[in-house]
């Protein structure tokens, strides 16, 4: 029987790139050595949470030194599979599509979008940030090409299901979904939803002191 008081819980998992992002910005100002408290202060979090949170990256501190800031940084890449380039499609160019094309932050988690998918005409052939574009009908052939697994979807979202039956049947296995649309998908291929209009619902009602804290869930 699994035990599952031996999977990383979800709310640790998401501080991971919080984490990763202060340590590089300690490692370029040559700091070697961190405390949890640091971190807990830099990051607005307990310094137990901060500890626990560590513990997945696998890399014991000291008592009274702390930890290495290289170390750590090694130690999370290595949990979240961020130490190698991460291939990725994007599969609807509209606005928000476009705009993803040109984010550059996805470099500092090794996520490389390297090429998008369209099903309009006038798009496709195109370079949209660098990124050729080409038709949604050549993705099952792109994907065996380029090793992709992992698709941004990023269409309306009226064709959202759609097009994740086409990202399914091109053999690819992860989809970050950027709709408003909960896709139905095979128990094989898993789905990440941004959900936007939770994260503003969220502000608002903080906003208005209808929340009697900003901690997270722990």
């Amino acid at each position: 029987m699994n035990d599952s008081r031996k999977l990383p819980r979800l709310p640790s998992v998401k501080r991971l790139p919080s984490y990763l992002h202060e340590l590089k910005l300690l490692r370029d100002n040559q700091q070697q050595m961190v405390s949890t408290t640091q971190l807990a202060q830099r990051l607005g979090l307990e310094p137990i949470i901060v500890r626990k949170d560590l513990e997945l990256a696998g890399s014991p501190g000291s008592p009274g030194v702390g930890y290495s800031v290289l170390s750590l940084i090694e130690g999370i890449e290595n949990f979240l599979g961020w130490n190698d380039e991460t291939p990725v499609f994007l599969i609807g160019v509209g606005n928000l599509g476009t705009a993803l094309l040109g984010y550059k932050g996805f470099i500092e988690y090794r996520f490389n979008i390297v090429a998008a998918f369209d099903n309009d005409p006038a798009k496709v052939g195109s370079t949209v940030h660098g990124k050729p574009v080409f038709s949604i009908d050549e993705l099952a052939e792109k994907a065996a090409e380029l090793q992709v697994r992992i698709a941004v979807l990023s269409v309306p979202c009226e064709f959202a299901q759609a097009a994740a039956d086409k990202i399914v049947q091109s053999g690819l296995k992860a989809i970050w979904n950027f709709t408003n649309t909960p896709l139905a998908l095979p128990p094989e291929v898993v789905q990440q939803r941004v959900n936007m209009a939770g994260d503003l619902a969220e502000l608002s009602v903080k906003l208005s002191g209808k929340l009697y804290n900003n901690s997270e869930d722990i």
